[in-house]
């Protein structure tokens, strides 16, 4: 039966994965498939949304290193000021010294001439240190009165003038270090807006036509929500003025003292209101003027640069960072904000605008803005941090 059996063309194996050539390929070509499964997400090009927000989170890095910057020149401005005012003494000091150790000298001298003095007298007189003499009775006995006097101002002299010296070098290790933070800083900001300039030149003016209306459409709810804070704000403030005029049409009734309420709609200091008026009307005429980071005006601002011009136009001195000027004043709820005040934004208060009533502020917004009129809202309501009164 054998010799009858057909033999198997040797082909028929070809479509069998146990072809060791052919097993090959086609694990080549899976892996292949797999590699390129894998890299396509990596490689894709991001949204629209997800350029947006990686931008605004590279502009607040940048805003808040920006605020470390200022920390930094401030910190490098006073330290430099103190060095040079140490400096100073320790040359007056010095060159008194000088002329103490030649008086000192003469009197040895004298003494020495004259035979008054042993030897040693002239030592004494005329070492770096006769304080280490101060306990040798017999020598001190053979000084006049007014020599013990000038040698008690010129030890005391000598170790004051010891002191500032070390309080000096002290004072120059520390501006070396502020002087290394600021130039830190500086990179810092420069290469966070590089980057955000890199994301925004790659993009097609279609894309960027996408992202204008998706900014857009921000706007308008910050708006909205800014409509509505003024709204609550003129309910309270009417809820207030009813709740005055009838305590008043009850004259048999003790008036109840003036609070700020939960509202804060109560009748705010003249004086304040003066100086709050006098800080909105400088902030408004500044509209329009470039954000720099850094600026304290005239021409451009960062963020605390125009609300430090603007509250010392009106003879308030706020510190010069956002970190600082957060401390600076009473804290009063959202609700209860006035013209004037502070608004800080994110954990870090980074960002800072001034408040000028129905929901909308006056802020340098970010590298490449102007400064401008926009709603508190303007970054969503997680945004915002806390509201400060200054005066």
């Amino acid at each position: 039966m054998a010799p009858h059996r057909k033999a198997r063309p040797s082909g028929a194996r070809i479509a069998g994965i146990r072809t060791p050539a052919l097993a090959t390929a086609a694990l080549t070509s899976v892996a292949l498939l797999s590699q390129t499964a894998q890299a396509a997400p990596s490689d894709r090009r991001p949204s629209i949304e997800e350029v947006q927000t990686k931008v605004d989170d590279l502009y607040r890095q940048a805003e808040s290193a920006t605020e470390k910057y200022n920390a930094a020149k401030e910190n490098t401005t006073e330290q430099r000021k103190h060095v040079d005012t140490l400096l100073d003494d320790v040359a007056q000091r010095t060159q008194k010294l000088n002329e103490a150790r030649e008086q000192l000298g003469s009197f040895a001298a004298a003494q020495y001439r004259t035979g008054a003095a042993a030897p040693d007298t002239a030592t004494f007189l005329l070492a770096d240190t006769p304080q280490d003499y101060f306990d040798q009775t017999q020598l001190m006995n053979r000084l006049t009165s007014r020599q013990k006097i000038a040698v008690d101002e010129y030890v005391t002299d000598q170790a004051a003038m010891m002191k500032q010296r070390r309080e000096a070098t002290a004072s120059l290790q520390t501006l070396t270090t502020s002087q290394k933070e600021l130039k830190s800083a500086k990179a810092e900001i420069q290469r966070k807006l590089s980057d955000a300039r890199q994301l925004l030149s790659e993009l097609t003016a279609e894309e960027k036509a996408r992202l204008a209306e998706i900014e857009k459409k921000k706007q308008e709810e910050a708006r909205r929500q800014a409509e509505e804070l003024a709204r609550q704000q003129a309910a309270a403030q009417q809820e207030e003025a009813t709740r005055k005029e009838a305590a008043q049409q009850q004259p048999s009734q003790s008036p109840s003292p003036t609070t700020t309420g939960s509202t804060g709609s109560a009748a705010a200091d003249p004086s304040s209101t003066s100086k709050a008026s006098q800080a909105l009307a400088f902030a408004r005429a500044q509209v329009g003027k470039p954000y720099v980071w850094g600026a304290t005006g005239p021409d451009s601002y960062d963020c605390s640069g125009l609300t430090q011009a603007s509250w010392k136009a009106a003879g308030v001195t706020l510190p010069r960072t956002t970190y600082d000027q957060v401390n600076f004043g009473t804290t009063v709820p959202l609700a209860s904000a006035q013209p004037g005040d502070l608004i800080f934004f994110y954990d870090d208060i980074s960002h800072v605008g001034l408040y000028i009533g129905d929901g909308m502020m006056i802020h340098a917004p970010k590298p490449g803005a102007y400064v401008r009129e926009e709603s508190v809202y303007y970054d969503g309501t997680s945004a915002i941090h806390s509201v400060v009164r200054p005066a």
